[in-house]
């Protein structure tokens, strides 16, 4: 079964980008999780941007699908500095499935973590790979990592490595460009140019190495996220973003933009 938590990630996968300069954005992605071609979730994602601070707000509805993915809700926050990149300094994650509720309180400052709560605690099994202090520095989190800043769509945006730290674990994410395509759908929250960037998940510490979802990631060629400009702030959000399973295509889509 995936967890809640790893399919809010998804979009992860959590993942959009903002402008060098400072006027201020307001704007709201609606998107539709699917696995197979079957929905399985609808997630809203609120960017706000003075130009000097910013905040993330995720919220998600997983209906799930039978033994594979567990129904319920995911709330995720993250805040902190706007430059040239966004820079967090307090990220929170709450998921509710099975009549469980599991969060995350992690604080960063200066691009490290400084502090991290997680309840209920993850038990340390014998294939859990440990975190250590080294792990913590130069880090962000999952959601921010995924909202990218740049001058314009084109492969200078994929062209990025990224050190995320969930609370619970860090990994590395490397981009890099795959080509230019065009959004035409007019089901879509989006029509337009967008860039395509390939994706390499590559697991640090925090997870279980028996962990099929984790080694499946890591082993594979097909994770895809499409970019789109958001308007003109100078922020390009995830359009599309495609992971191939054993299970179907997890694919994650724009289906509504207020800005």
């Amino acid at each position: 079964m995936i967890p809640l938590r790893l399919a809010s990630l998804v979009p992860l996968a959590a993942l959009m980008s903002l402008p060098l300069q400072a006027a201020e954005v307001d704007a709201t992605a609606n998107y539709v999780l699917t696995l197979g071609g079957i929905n399985i979730a609808t997630m809203a994602v609120d960017l706000k941007d003075d130009g000097s601070r910013y905040s993330l707000d995720l919220s998600a509805n997983v209906a799930g699908l039978g033994a594979v993915v567990s129904s319920g809700t995911a709330t995720a926050s993250s805040t902190g500095r706007s430059g040239s990149v966004l820079q967090a300094e307090e990220f929170d994650l709450q998921t509710k499935a099975n009549g469980e509720t599991f969060t995350i309180d992690v604080s960063f400052a200066g691009g490290n973590v400084s502090a991290f709560k997680v309840d209920p605690p993850i038990i340390d099994n014998y294939d859990r790979i440990p975190l250590e202090r080294s792990h913590l520095t130069g880090v962000s989190d999952f959601l921010s990592a995924f909202v990218l800043k740049g001058d314009g769509l084109d492969k200078s945006l994929c062209q990025r490595e990224t050190h995320v730290f969930t609370g619970v674990e860090r990994f590395n994410i490397e981009m890099a460009y795959a080509g230019d395509d065009e959004a035409t759908s007019p089901r879509t929250g989006y029509q337009g140019p967008v860039v395509l960037c390939t994706v390499n998940y590559n697991p640090v510490s925090g997870h279980f190495t028996s962990s099929d979802i984790t080694n499946y990631m890591a082993d594979s060629d097909r994770i895809i996220i499409w970019y789109a400009p958001l308007a003109e702030t100078g922020f390009y959000i995830p359009y599309r973003v495609l992971l191939g399973t054993n299970m179907g295509d997890l694919s994650m889509v724009l289906t509504s933009l207020r800005n």
